[in-house]
């Protein structure tokens, strides 16, 4: 099987569950691990083996799986990191350093060559036991540009397979992305891989940007979940590739919402209603001008079929809703109304739907026509 032009490394177990008050348990990280392999995720980053025993005990669970996904654990530029991720069965490690300036001065009280010592050391160890290794540079969009690129390519140099650019913070936006990680691509040999946060809503569109400028593999997690604001989500970085960049990478698109509720049941961090791909009013449609023109054609306000990503489309009765979708939905019920009765019925519906601050149900909207006594209409 040819490899996809671009590959997905989901993070959501290790970025994703490093957000506030989110734990994931043994039984919950198996499921989503085998549920991102089920949906066709090419790489899954399956946490931080140096965290202790109750994180080794679910990576080595995931890694007896036998997925078809290639795994990796999460380590600093430690050597008993490595250990870790040896002693959970692992074969692939991703390295991370810091190389912003503020990063350096914090962890390492601005000696940076220590870092990079730490670094040859770190991957020569991971070399010498036969693993496969990607290093990762932390903060790198606030790293002096020059440093960041002598460190990609001394990474390079010591054996490394990948390099992750990472914009930790998420600073950056779609231009600057394009622009810093196209000169890492130019410079280097190896692949590059673009992880981005979320902190002024920038994550997929950094993501994309970072895959624009030659990014081989893209860090996503499951509804965006992840530490401050998140990271790009996965079900959007898909969706973009496949609808707008007419990529197909392979991913099952129509399990992403099945995947999307397992990750939000597991967190605990509902989706909001208005999520991309996998929120609840993606494919929900009000307004009167929408929704008439829906019915007629759904390819009029729908970017692509609510199939595709495991929805069905809804045609919702409320405050903005007009005749059409109100005769629409009366006549499935087996209810035909004259036009003065449905502009009787419709102003009761929006009433209705101001004082209950929601759509209304069907059998609400039904309930209506019994209360203004159209019992004529009824077949």
């Amino acid at each position: 099987m040819n490899q996809p032009p671009v590959l997905i490394n989901d993070t959501t177990l290790r970025d994703g569950e490093q957000a506030a008050g989110v734990a994931f348990n043994l039984q919950e990280k198996v499921a989503i691990a085998k549920f991102l392999d089920d949906v066709g995720v090419h790489e899954i980053e399956v946490g931080i083996p140096a965290m202790g025993e109750e994180e080794t005990r679910a990576i080595q669970a995931i890694a007896n799986l036998d997925l078809r996904a290639k795994l990796l654990g999460w380590n600093r530029a430690v050597i008993s990191d490595i250990q870790a991720s040896m002693a959970c069965g692992l074969k692939r490690v991703h390295i991370c350093i810091p190389v912003s300036g503020v990063q350096i001065s914090t962890k390492f009280q601005g000696q940076w060559r220590i870092t990079l010592q730490q670094l040859r050391d770190s991957i020569n160890f991971a070399l010498d036991n036969g693993l496969w290794v990607a290093v990762g540079g932390e903060d790198a969009s606030r790293a002096d540009k020059n440093f960041l690129l002598d460190v990609a390519l001394y990474a390079q140099e010591l054996g490394a397979s990948r390099f992750r650019f990472c914009d930790t913070v998420g600073v950056l936006d779609p231009f600057a992305t394009y622009h810093r990680v196209r000169k890492i691509v130019e410079a280097l040999a190896i692949p590059v891989e673009i992880h981005t946060h979320n902190d002024f809503g920038l994550a997929t569109a950094n993501a994309l940007a970072g895959i624009e400028a030659g990014c081989l593999t893209a860090n996503t997690t499951v509804n965006g979940l992840g530490e401050r604001a998140g990271n790009a989500a996965l079900e959007e970085v898909v969706m973009a590739l496949k609808r707008i960049y007419n990529l197909d990478i392979g991913i099952d698109t129509p399990k992403l919402l099945d995947l999307s509720r397992l990750v939000a049941a597991a967190s605990r961090c509902n989706v909001p209603p208005w999520k991309a791909i996998v929120g609840e009013n993606t494919f929900a449609h009000e307004s009167g001008i929408h929704a008439h023109s829906v019915l007629q054609n759904p390819m009029t306000y729908e970017p692509f079929s609510p199939e595709e990503v495991g929805w069905e489309r809804r045609l919702v009765v409320g405050k903005h809703s007009g005749r059409h979708l109100l005769s629409q939905v009366l006549e499935e019920n087996g209810i035909n109304l004259n036009a003065e009765e449905t502009k009787s019925v419709l102003e009761a519906v929006r009433k209705a739907s101001v004082e209950k601050k929601r759509s209304l149900t069907t059998q609400e909207v039904l309930d209506l026509v019994q209360q203004g006594r159209y019992s004529h209409a009824l077949r």
